[in-house]
């Protein structure tokens, strides 16, 4: 890992443009020099914002996307739509798109084709929920979303363009409730595990791993430092200029 990549999702949120420009302007403030590549991922409507030169270590991301190029798809946005706005990486099967959006791992496999297919970097997103866990499953269901959502992708593309997997337990989104950081590694060095089952060793160092699920900046070190992780989607944290950017600041290896 050059550096780690630390993304700021910001879901459904601010529900303004000046809140949006504000945020975004704080940080940027308060991260200036970082080692970290930060992304972030605004809604849809904020990402024109984004089109003015930006610091080295800062790129723009989108939190969906559409699997066709154009055409007769009312509400959705195309790859090559988020390209233009220069978008450079684009998350893939949130668990809020799965629960909310009955996406299937179907429909996630098409979504990462088309990402990769336009030299965009896809951050698929994986994890179990607390009743899978409890029923001892957890790898069951990472490998059937690794297997199925990487079905037909060839170890060359993902060579060829990178790719990101964000480790993200269902149970500890927005919950308070963060995997701890003994337990975070079995899951990466689980997911590394599956990636060699899939393709080989190369491409299970290739791809990095990144941890989500109520990060904070009391916490967030730890996966980076302690669990190995190549960086974090941070989610509600994001929103908060000050508790991010220390998240960032921490991050440094």
């Amino acid at each position: 890992m050059n550096r780690p990549i630390i993304i700021a999702n910001w879901k459904c949120n601010p529900i303004t443009l000046k809140g949006a420009k504000e945020l975004f302007n704080r940080v940027i403030k308060n991260i200036k020099g970082q080692k970290a590549e930060v992304v972030f991922c605004p809604p849809f409507v904020y990402l024109p914002f984004f089109l003015t030169k930006l610091p080295s270590n800062v790129k723009i991301g989108a939190q969906d996307c559409h699997w066709e190029k154009q055409g007769a798809f009312t509400g959705e946005v195309s790859v090559l739509q988020l390209f233009d706005l220069k978008c450079r990486y684009i998350i893939v099967g949130h668990s809020e798109r799965r629960k909310y959006f009955e996406e299937t791992n179907e429909t996630i496999n098409k979504k990462l084709k088309a990402v990769l297919d336009n030299n965009i970097i896809p951050v698929l997103c994986i994890g179990e929920s607390q009743e899978q866990r409890d029923r001892g499953s957890v790898q069951d269901v990472l490998f059937s979303q690794l297997r199925e959502g990487l079905k037909d992708i060839s170890p060359a593309k993902i060579q060829k363009t990178g790719f990101l997997i964000a480790y993200e337990p269902i149970w500890a989104i927005g919950t308070g409730r963060p995997c701890d950081v003994e337990e975070s590694q079995k899951m990466r060095l689980l997911i590394k595990k599956i990636l060699a089952n899939l393709y080989n060793q190369n491409i299970a160092n290739k791809v990095e791993i990144l941890y989500g699920g109520s990060v904070n900046s009391e916490n967030s070190a730890g996966y980076i430092k302690e669990a190995g992780f190549s960086g974090l989607l941070v989610g509600g944290a994001s929103l908060n200029a000050k508790e991010f950017s220390q998240i960032v600041k921490n991050s440094a290896v």
